[in-house]
């Protein structure tokens, strides 16, 4: 029965995180806002609150290890299977934007802050204000920084239909439910899960939870480079990562403190760190192709098989 949760908790997760990302680009397109940020920052945020959600009811019910380990899952999922998948697909990605440049400081600063803050072996209330503080940073660069408009980014359904704001602030509430109601079930589904094949709480959320909860994000970018918008797969990805560790992690940090145990998840903090270094190479060397697809997938095959055993 926990299974059939779970499976119908991660569901609505998904479809609600869907719900907001299409009301969340339908309130961009009203107001104009730059095609870059959207990526980054409403569909990164709306594929986030699967994370955020989940996160957070973990760490209110005081399971430390399934919160952050989700956070770490994620960026591991986002970076390894995502961008993976999105350049294997991929026949061409030319991003006009200089990715090195401009955001690859945001790939990096959240994964060292971390690390600073982990040294205690707790994620405090303080450190959770200070990561939602990055996150305003985060928002003021994107918004001075992109300039773009929005271009095709936009689904053309949305184009085509009249703006109106009870149908999205309506549309936006159920997605809002859904995700939080779905987070809900998904903690106490597999923690059962968990308990039942004997698996600790960190190897249920870094494994099984971040993967579900990264579906979103895996979903949206395999679209948007569909649809020729790289920009906004790879911007998704950079405004999820972000996000996690700031957003998500902030905000679980403030519903109560996060212990976490360096030593005893040492492989997991290692892969995290190997596939945002990998991510800095490929936006480094521009290598939006099938080798950067095999060299984030390497990574992935690596943390797995470790999961696993």
């Amino acid at each position: 029965m926990d299974f059939i949760i779970f499976i119908a908790a991660m569901s609505a997760l998904i479809f609600g995180a869907d719900f907001i990302i299409r009301e969340s680009e339908r309130i961009a397109l009203h107001f104009n806002i730059s095609h870059f940020v959207i990526g980054a920052t409403l569909v990164a945020f709306g594929t986030s609150l699967p994370e955020m959600a989940a996160s957070m009811m973990a760490a209110g019910q005081g399971k430390s290890d399934m919160a952050v380990a989700n956070v770490v899952g994620s960026v591991i999922f986002n970076i390894t299977l995502v961008l993976g998948a999105v350049f294997l697909i991929s026949k061409k990605m030319l991003p006009k934007r200089n990715l090195f440049a401009q955001d690859s400081a945001w790939v990096i600063i959240p994964l060292v802050l971390f690390f600073i803050m982990v040294q205690d072996g707790v994620i405090g209330r303080v450190d959770g204000l200070l990561y939602l503080l990055l996150m305003v940073s985060y928002l003021v660069f994107l918004f001075t920084d992109s300039k773009e408009d929005l271009g095709g980014e936009i689904d053309e359904d949305l184009i085509k239909d009249k703006f109106n704001w009870g149908k999205t602030v309506l549309l936006l509430t159920i997605g809002f439910a859904l995700t939080i109601g779905g987070a809900n079930f998904v903690i106490d589904s597999g923690t059962n899960i968990a308990r039942v094949f004997g698996v600790s709480e960190w190897i249920i959320g870094i494994f099984l939870i971040s993967l579900g909860t990264s579906l979103p994000e895996l979903v949206v970018s395999i679209v948007a480079v569909k649809k020729g918008n790289a920009e906004m797969s790879i911007g998704n990805i950079i405004g999820s990562n972000v996000a996690n560790f700031s957003m998500v992690l902030g905000a679980a940090s403030l519903v109560n403190p996060l212990t976490v145990d360096l030593l005893a998840t040492k492989f997991d903090m290692l892969i995290m760190i190997a596939a945002s270094i990998a991510l800095v190479f490929i936006l480094a060397n521009r290598l939006y192709n099938k080798a950067g697809a095999i060299f984030l997938l390497i990574i992935l095959a690596l943390f797995i098989q470790n999961s696993l055993v």
